[in-house]
């Protein structure tokens, strides 16, 4: 039982909500949702659109991260990793949680309204994406793909947000899509190794539960092959020059040292590999991208 003491007062829940949600973590995804945001508009895509995304970006994260903490706070209660999380330390209560996730949801349904009719059309579809894999891992082991999946479609998002059709071109933000499906995947991986007991006793599907930490490490190394090499794809279909390629090479660098890094007995290292190393990979690229259009 936590001995700290509950959130009071609005102000104070909300801090604390956006805090349990992690807001800086949007980092992961955002930057690819703003690459192909610029590549869809050959450059500068206007302020107001420029403003819609990133704020459908943060509602969308925001929602899906807290209807998580909501939806695994008996879980997080009873692993001692995640037994201070705000939930189940009793410092804000499920029924704030709620609202807050409602509210989020709202939010996005109408900057994507305000956005274009198809990102309105598909609003519903994204957040059953990214809310659906809360669930996940009470019936299967690739929940990590689901979570791919869900910050995936982020940059076909962004493209949409412009073009407002999805057409042959769609296959360059699904190149990037596709990086950042099995990137986002094989690092959940590696952080999910640090649960394997916890998920086996539960009852919860993870691959590594199912395979062992060992060969799921390797999984993930083949994962983030395919991310490099989705990377180079889509270089050669927005015909990228020598910025994009060297990011992207850069970005196989990092996450060669992301594997030599991660150790799942040793929360500090894992905590390196999973939050440091990860979150140059995004700003790295999006102003290759950036560089590939202005300089």
């Amino acid at each position: 039982m936590s001995t700290l003491a509950p959130a009071r007062g609005f102000l104070a829940k909300t801090a604390l909500t956006l805090e349990m949600v992690k807001v800086a973590h949007t980092i992961f995804a955002l930057p690819f949702a703003l690459a192909a945001l610029f590549l869809a508009a050959g450059g500068w895509p206007g302020t107001r659109l420029l403003l819609l995304v990133v704020a459908a970006m943060l509602c969308a994260r925001a929602a899906a991260m807290a209807f998580n903490r909501l939806i695994d706070a008996d879980f997080d209660a009873r692993n001692p990793r995640t037994r201070l999380r705000a939930l189940p330390a009793g410092l804000l209560t499920r029924r704030f949680a709620a609202g807050f996730v409602v509210a989020c949801a709202a939010a996005f349904v109408a900057t994507s309204w305000a956005i274009n009719p198809l990102c309105f059309a598909l609003s519903p579809v994204a957040l059953a994406v990214v809310l659906g894999y809360s669930y996940a891992k009470r019936f299967t082991a690739l929940c990590h793909l689901w979570l791919g999946v869900a910050l995936g479609i982020a940059p076909l998002a962004a493209w949409c947000a412009v073009r407002g059709v999805v057409d042959g071109s769609t296959w360059i933000p699904g190149s990037l899509a596709i990086a950042v499906l099995f990137w986002v995947a094989g690092f959940d991986l590696i952080y999910a190794c640090q649960d394997v007991d916890f998920d086996r006793r539960e009852r919860l599907e993870s691959l590594p539960a199912r395979l062992g930490p060992q060969r799921a490490l390797r999984l993930a190394q083949a994962f983030h092959v395919v991310t490099v090499a989705a990377l180079v794809g889509a270089g050669l279909l927005a015909r990228f020059g020598a910025w994009w390629h060297g990011a992207t090479a850069a970005v196989a660098l990092l996450l060669l040292l992301e594997h030599r890094v991660a150790d799942p007995a040793d929360s500090k290292r894992v905590e390196l590999a999973f939050f440091r190393i990860n979150a140059a990979i995004g700003p790295l690229l999006f102003a290759a991208v950036l560089l590939e259009l202005f300089a």
